[in-house]
């Protein structure tokens, strides 16, 4: 890989240190976490008197996400956030849970299916894992197929840009309710800091960014943690590690920009809670781990992009291109919904490969308007064998047991599937600045969708052999169409209507589970549209906006009375959101978000178990109708800082049949710290309430729900020379 030949000395026994882990021996490991902090530490300070101090970007409003070129934010057509690295080192978010707690109308707790790494993002009130789509730097993090939250990271973001709604256009068929793109310090810039944290349950976590001295006019800089973290639950477990490098070289044909990195992931995941009626049982304790002896969800990631932006006589000319490899191993166990503590496992083998191609061309058009033509290649290769144990093992419901593990387990299921994807899109979006006050986007892409699938079942005993080998071949266009006008403009202070209709796709996701899925379903499709305002007075003191939208959703894929997959149900998402940042004096901002959402289905015939029940017209399950945040965020540079979020979750359903209600709850997220010179030290906590509510059901459980992780508290020590 590009990165092993690229890294420093350090960087590379840092590298060796940390794939040479063990995972049977947890002390030894935070030892190394914690030496590879403090190595970072020590080559930080060592450098540091050749390291320039990086300037503050000043990009909060200035965003990429729905244009690809920088464009002020309140002249965008559409409901859009930004969360800056400044902030997000405040409050020390170091997940997308955090990251996005202050985002109206968005829920993005931490867990689900893919582990204790990951997230389950809500926007608009639908609770889906992927039904948004994650970019990080331009390129669709997690490709094809899903979001790729477990190797998401925070350390060196610059912004997070968060999109309500569909990007038809520029991303095409891979989101209909929000794009989260994470983009970090170009290379040459960096966050310029270490730190080091120790935690509860014996977590430890260790950080470093730097930009590298650099070589002629090649700009690099550097990015390295690693963390193992402890729950509530004594098996639960995350521990992880990233190390990316970051490249730029002008040439006289433009810039050529390198991005490396290497992300491994180790998860123990925590056991679902099952529901019994209209709630969840108390017959299993809140943290009893019901998963094999062996269970885990292990990935190792690497990732290489290369782009080059080169100034033409049309205009400017930009290419990036990326390609991920992932090798997963994934052993879990799911309790039967019947509550006699049976279970089924599954050990499963995962290769998935990404690649992504985008080329573009933004060609000024006379004076008021902006042209971007390109086309783009999103590639996904996903393999996966699985062994299932089904009924594999009993054991009794108050967890005193631990289970056996899958090697002692008699295999009853061999599946495979091999899915290839290709999304091919040619795309032109026009910006339009009429004048000063008139600002139009409009644009369309066509769509060429192709999928190929094998997937085979073998059921043990006797032997039963099923087979599917199937294509799909989708050709269908995209458009969006936007307008926002100024109505108001004082000195800093304005005010900015708008509105925006979408059309959007994406076909149906591959969930990799258990189960025999050989058919390809129709791809879900998706129409909306948003009116709002946003701008800012007081001086540009206080920001604001505020967004109705409507989102008809068609073909929802759904698990039938057989537990096979099919297209059989709509969505109809409607609702408000409003969103406030007010920055009081140069180191105290306030910040406070709101929103009312009516998700329902429009369509569904659902099975309870017993018969059909038409739900149509019933709320979503997870999907409250009240979200509301707010915080405060006092960070002088020297001196005492403190943080404090405040989150609520409305009440919401369990079921489909919303016979199983869940009241509302909320949470505190809190810091105080104190810095003096390059150094500070801060004691921080989440979910300091202590709330355990379920916040995301499981796809491979019937009827089961992944509770919002316990309090977490933190020691962190940081040193900056910026």
């Amino acid at each position: 890989m590009l990165a092993n030949h690229t890294f420093t000395g350090a960087s590379l026994a840092t590298a060796s240190t940390i794939d040479g882990m063990s995972r049977a021996d947890p002390k030894r490991r935070n030892a190394r976490l914690a030496a590879i902090a403090g190595a970072s530490v020590a080559v930080i300070m060592s450098v540091s008197s050749i390291v320039a101090a990086a300037a503050a970007a000043g990009l909060d409003d200035i965003v990429v996400t729905a244009t690809r070129i920088p464009e002020p934010a309140d002249r965008i057509p559409a409901a859009i956030s930004v969360v800056s690295g400044e902030e997000l080192v405040a409050r020390g978010a170091r997940d997308l849970a955090a990251a996005l707690s202050l985002v109206s109308g968005v829920e993005a707790p931490a867990g689900g299916d893919a582990g204790p790494s990951s997230a389950v993002p809500a926007f608009w009130g639908l609770h889906e894992f992927d039904a948004f789509l994650l970019v990080v730097d331009g390129v669709p993090w997690g490709g094809a197929f899903n979001p790729a939250i477990t190797t998401l990271d925070f350390t060196d973001v610059e912004r997070v840009e968060v999109l309500k709604g569909a990007a038809p256009v520029l991303y095409g068929a891979t989101s209909f309710v929000g794009v989260v793109q994470a983009i970090h310090y170009p290379a040459g810039e960096a966050e310029d800091a270490a730190e080091v944290a120790f935690g509860n349950h014996g977590s430890i976590r260790g950080s470093a960014s730097l930009a590298l001295p650099p070589a002629g006019g090649y700009r690099q800089s550097l990015a390295v943690d690693g963390q193992s973290m402890g729950f509530d639950d004594r098996r639960e477990q995350v521990s992880n590690e990233r190390i990316l490098y970051r490249g730029a070289l002008d040439l006289d044909a433009g810039t050529l920009r390198v991005d490396a990195d290497v992300t491994r992931v180790r998860d123990v995941p925590p056991s679902p809670v099952l529901r019994a009626g209209t709630g969840l049982t108390a017959l299993t304790p809140t943290d009893a781990n019901f998963n094999p002896a062996d269970a885990r969800i292990d990935e190792d990631r690497y990732h290489l992009a290369l782009g080059l932006t080169r100034p033409i006589d049309w205009g400017t000319w930009d290419t990036l291109v990326s390609f991920a490899r992932s090798n997963v191993t994934d052993i879990r166990a799911f309790l039967h919904p019947d509550l006699s503590g049976t279970a089924d496992t599954q050990n499963q083998r995962r290769h998935i490969d990404d690649g992504y191609l985008d080329s573009h061309l933004a060609h000024p058009w006379a004076d008021d308007a902006t042209v971007i033509v390109g086309v783009d290649v999103l590639y996904g290769h996903g393999r996966q064998t699985t062994l299932n144990g089904n009924s594999g093992f009993t054991v009794p419901l108050d967890g005193s047991v631990l289970p056996p593990s899958t090697a002692a387990i008699p295999v009853t299921e061999i599946g495979t599937v091999d899915d290839r994807r290709v999304f091919v899109g040619q795309y032109a979006q026009v910006d339009w600045k009429a004048n000063d006050r008139w600002d139009v986007i409009g644009g369309l892409r066509v769509n060429e969708a192709y999928e190929h699938k094998r997937a085979t079942d073998l059921v043990l005993p006797p032997p039963q052999l099923s087979s599917g080998d199937v294509s799909k071949t989708m050709i269908r266009p995209t458009e969006t169409l936007g307008a926002s006008y100024r109505a108001w403009l004082d000195g800093k202070d304005e005010a900015v209507v708008y509105a925006d209709v979408r059309n959007a796709f994406k076909p149906a996701a591959i969930d990799f589970g258990p189960d025999y899925t050989p058919d390809l379903l129709s791809p879900e499709t998706a129409r909306s549209a948003e009116v709002g305002v946003k701008g800012s007075v007081d001086g540009g003191r206080l920001g604001y906006q505020a967004e109705l939208f409507l989102l008809d959703f068609a073909n929802l894929v759904v698990r039938t009375s057989s537990g096979a997959l099919a297209n059989a149900a709509g969505e109809r998402l409607k609702g408000i959101e409003a969103e406030l940042r007010y920055r009081a004096t140069a180191d105290l901002a306030v910040l406070a978000s709101a929103s009312y959402h009516d998700a329902a289905f429009s369509r569904y015939r659902f099975f309870d178990g017993v018969a059909y029940v038409d739900v149509a017209g019933r709320q979503l399950p997870l999907s409250p109708h009240v979200l509301a945040a707010a915080g405060i965020l006092l960070t002088p540079s020297r001196g005492f800082s403190a943080t404090a979020v405040v989150r609520y979750v409305g009440r919401r359903y369990l079921d489909e049949e919303n016979l199983a209600p869940v009241g509302g709850y909320a949470t505190l997220d809190a810091s105080l710290g104190y810095a003096w010179g390059r150094y500070r030290i801060t004691l921080a906590g989440t979910n300091l309430t202590d709330q355990r509510p379920p916040v995301t059901s499981s796809e491979f459980g019937s009827q089961s729900f992944y509770l919002l992780p316990a309090r977490q508290a933190w020691l962190r020590a940081a040193y900056t020379w910026h």
